[in-house]
């Protein structure tokens, strides 16, 4: 799985999460807690990602520029994600 794809699967896992949340901060589903823990973990795998490219001498290639771009939201351009 390449780190944008952990980024995507931390947010299914986050909004799958979000549908079985109740008032009170517990669960109304025993999956919440296992979608909460999987969006964790994805989301710190996507980080090591994103660390590990942006540390290369040479930068992150533009094909990497884009699949985060995709995954994230946040454009090349610094303009409006769309």
């Amino acid at each position: 799985m390449t780190g944008p794809e952990h980024y995507r699967e931390a947010e299914r896992h986050l909004s799958a999460a979000s549908f079985t949340d109740r008032p009170g901060g517990r669960p109304a589903h025993p999956d919440a807690s296992h979608h909460i823990a999987m969006a964790q973990a994805h989301a710190t795998l996507a980080l090591a990602a994103a660390t590990a490219m942006s540390g290369r001498e040479e930068g992150m290639h533009q094909v990497d520029f884009e699949a985060w771009d995709k995954a994230a939201g946040v454009p090349l351009s610094g303009g409006d994600a769309g």
